[in-house]
């Protein structure tokens, strides 16, 4: 899921719309702006990663673990720079086309291309109409992780562009009142100024066009959203994407094939989404100097005899088999697998002297974004639609009187539901801590099921209110049986290596000379708001910093 702001900034015609704050400033000529291809150049895409994987005994300047966003960011940056980098990606490159022709799998038919090395599908929604929605699926290097950990499920994208492959794409800022309450240690004046906007342009950020919102049938899901929040005193509030709204509306006219419209997204949207493979990795692959190696995986780093660091890496097949280990020495290292992957093997390369001097705030500080799913039922005259784009834009904001902000989502079904489905983001202030257990030689989460309760409570603070203004109730199908709310997952795994504290204020690990971190690990278990903006931002940040005095 996405990021972008909150403030009271508004566009001229549709300020009591209320849009999602700095949009104003997004398309500022920035003077390291990433040009955003259009999201059906899939083609193109597939060529920026077809290069020849890793070799053992190599020697690189700088590794990136992980495509994601902080690892996308860095290597651009980097490249322009003039350093040669080499990204290490667990995932697939998806760049191939499956039996049906199509790269990703739909959402509603899911099949061996859904899941990472599960053999059966591990849906957020796990039950619809009373009947479960789980099926058995070939064990396969899928695009969708539902890690189980700690009393939660931590969904994650797994390929070349990690998260960007599987979020709704919602590019928020936080409003700047909160910033303080996110990255303490960060000069929000320098964020709001430069980095924001920076990342904004860099990954292609948009709005939906309000007129073509009001008529359009594939966003009827959100206006009810919108009517009912507005009845009750909430604000709704337009939020930015980073979908192609030219190609979403060829979509609804049926020029071009469908895809949101067609209800893609939880296993990948094959056209018109901005993932990271057509923004920033599209540019920093068009320099040059940097290579990519999907399924591999870093399993040790260690400090080189003859200095830079000895990393240790795995080359799977899609069965997940290991079928090499590769030894290669790098100059400098970029964490940037993800808040759990990061925060999990550096929990585990400093419990087993692997990097003995990292510091004891590794591995602290992770937080779920306050995430929390509920359905509403609606009432006959409220009907959702059939048909309901899977690129949410719009929310109810909530978050300074009673620590909610809800995502109006979709429920692409394919069917009429009557069903208002919701994520909120909340002010949940629990925070957890990874940890390596010897006996069994791996990483655990110490998360608690009951700790969702504060987030379950902020997001009632908006939804009972509405449903007593409607006259109606909860969903109790979607989750279990007669079970109200998604309590169980996040999409927005945040913290394990906290700035400022297993860091320094650039991401720089402490008693490491030439390791970073630079990816959501490094933020405090929560943004107010889809985090994506924000881990790009601060990695914007920090790589301009670490350019300029490391290299």
């Amino acid at each position: 899921m996405s990021d972008k702001g909150l403030n009271s900034k508004v566009s001229s015609g549709v300020s009591r719309r209320g849009f999602i704050a700095g949009t104003g400033s997004i398309l500022g000529a920035m003077a390291l702006t990433v040009n955003a291809t259009p999201a059906h150049a899939r083609a193109a895409a597939g060529a920026a990663v077809a290069n020849a994987p890793i070799e053992s005994g190599a020697r690189v300047p700088a590794l990136v673990i992980g495509t994601g966003y902080g690892g996308s960011v860095a290597a651009l940056r980097l490249a322009q720079a003039g350093v040669d980098v080499h990204m290490i990606e667990m995932g697939m490159a998806w760049d191939t086309p499956g039996t049906d022709g199509k790269i990703f799998a739909n959402t509603t038919k899911p099949d061996y291309r859904s899941y990472w090395l599960r053999t059966r599908t591990k849906a957020p929604l796990s039950n619809f109409l009373g009947f479960p929605i789980d099926k058995d699926v070939p064990k396969y290097t899928g695009i969708l992780d539902a890690e189980e950990m700690g009393g939660i499920i931590v969904y994650q994208g797994r390929g070349v562009g990690g998260g960007s492959l599987v979020n709704g794409g919602m590019a928020v800022t936080p409003k700047r009142q909160n910033f303080a309450s996110i990255l303490p240690s960060v000069n929000a004046d320098e964020m709001y100024n430069t980095y924001y906007p920076r990342a904004n342009a860099g990954l292609g950020v948009g709005l939906v066009d309000p007129n073509w919102f009001e008529t359009v049938d594939c966003y009827q899901f959100s206006r009810v959203g919108r009517k009912h929040a507005q009845r009750s005193g909430f604000p709704f509030v337009f939020v930015p994407d980073v979908y192609d709204w030219d190609y979403m509306k060829k979509e609804v006219a049926g020029t071009v094939p469908k895809s949101a419209v067609a209800g893609e997204i939880l296993y990948g949207n094959n056209a018109g989404k901005k993932s990271l493979q057509q923004t920033y990795i599209a540019a920093a692959r068009a320099t040059g100097k940097v290579s990519i190696s999907p399924l591999h995986r870093v399993t040790t780093v260690s400090p080189s005899a003859g200095g830079g660091y000895t990393v240790v890496i795995e080359q799977l097949d899609t069965t997940g088999a290991t079928i090499a280990t590769k030894t290669v020495v790098a100059d400098k290292v970029f964490f940037a697998a993800g808040s759990v992957g990061t925060s999990k093997l550096l929990v585990k390369l400093k419990a087993t002297g692997a990097l003995p001097n990292l510091n004891n705030e590794i591995g602290k500080g992770w937080g779920d974004n306050g995430n929390v799913m509920c359905g509403r039922a609606n009432h006959m005259w409220d009907a959702t639609g059939k048909v309901q784009s899977s690129i949410p834009c719009g929310g109810i904001d909530n978050w300074d009187a009673g620590g909610a902000f809800a995502e109006v989502a979709p429920l692409p079904t394919g069917i009429e539901t009557y069903a208002s489905f919701y994520l909120s983001i909340t002010k949940n202030p629990h925070r957890a801590e990874f940890t390596w257990d010897a006996a069994a030689q791996k990483v655990g989460l110490n998360w608690q099921t009951a700790w969702k309760q504060p987030s379950i409570d902020m997001a009632k603070s908006i939804f009972d209110k509405i449903n007593s203004k409607e006259g109606t109730i909860y969903r109790t199908d979607l989750f279990g049986l007669n079970k109200i709310w998604g309590d169980h997952l996040t999409y927005h795994p945040l913290g394990g290596a906290v700035l400022n504290r297993a860091t320094d204020n650039y991401g720089r690990l402490h008693g490491h000379p030439g390791l970073y971190v630079i990816d959501g690990a490094l933020i405090p278990g929560n943004t107010s708001v889809n985090p994506f903006v924000t881990i790009t931002a601060l990695a914007e940040r920090n790589i301009e910093k670490i350019i300029a005095t490391d290299l």
